[in-house]
């Protein structure tokens, strides 16, 4: 029983109660050839590449807006073209409730809205990565149906859901001293409770803030448009300043947020 005994079983001997035939193979690195190493390692880069590209989610900006005639709602349609025009980013369309009765937009003469554009929940809210919050003025500020969503956001502002999540403002109103400033800047309160991050458009539309030979909406607080006694529609400059708005949120989103995954 010196060095090297009994005591100790030897590698080549099948383990006891096994016979040789039973034995199970040792498959050593040794025995896989080189070939078979480097068609293993070469599957696996391309395997971690196909679930990446599968895992990989589009930023989200929700364009949620009250639109009475139209006019909001052609901004905020221009708007998600400007935020799909950017690269991993997609605007999302929805409505807030309405608070006024059928019989009462009816007297207004309030055309009927379509079911394409979905009317947004308060646990939908946290589903995005960034906002734009489009509204009509009254009396310069938001419109009544706007600030009945806000103030049921009370429990997503209990828990800061919200919080470091940028957004804008763009707005409709009828005549140029009627509030295209003042109709976003007061809402701005809104996002301070919740800990948003507000991002005006500022003077990033270049030459167009300047143009002063045509009737043009929108401040550096966000797009805008005037309706008139509500026939007017929205101009191109309006339209154009309402996409470069969607694009460079989208661009401000994807420098703050990291792309979600599915995991």
């Amino acid at each position: 029983m010196g060095k090297g005994g009994g005591c100790v079983p030897s590698k080549k001997k099948a383990p006891l109660g096994v016979s040789k035939q039973d034995a199970p193979d040792v498959v050593s690195e040794r025995s896989i050839t080189v070939e078979e190493q480097s068609q293993v390692s070469d599957a696996r880069p391309q395997i971690q590449d196909e679930v990446l590209v599968q895992t990989i989610k589009k930023l989200r900006v929700f364009i949620v807006f009250y639109s009475m005639y139209g006019h909001v709602e052609s901004l905020a349609k221009r708007m998600k073209k400007g935020v799909d025009g950017i690269d991993g980013v997609e605007g999302v369309l929805y409505r807030v409730p309405e608070t006024m009765s059928h019989e009462v937009l009816e007297q207004m003469k309030v055309p009927p809205k379509g079911n394409e554009i979905p009317v947004i929940s308060v646990d939908d809210l946290v589903e995005a990565d960034g906002f734009l919050f489009g509204f009509p003025t009254r009396f310069g500020s938001m419109a009544s149906q706007m600030k009945a969503f806000f103030d049921s956001t009370g429990k997503l502002w209990n828990e800061q859901k919200l919080a470091g999540v940028p957004a804008g403002f763009f707005v409709s109103t009828g005549t140029q001293g009627g509030g295209q400033e003042t109709t976003a800047w007061t809402a701005i309160t809104q996002l301070v409770h919740h800990g948003m991050l507000y991002v005006p458009v500022g003077y990033t539309f270049g030459a167009g803030m300047f143009n002063m030979e045509t009737v043009r909406g929108g401040s550096p607080y966000g797009a805008g448009a005037y309706s008139g006694d509500g026939t007017r529609q929205p101009s191109d400059t309006e339209l154009a300043l309402a996409e470069h708005q969607g694009k460079y949120m989208a661009m401000i989103v994807k420098r703050l947020v990291q792309p979600k995954s599915t995991e």
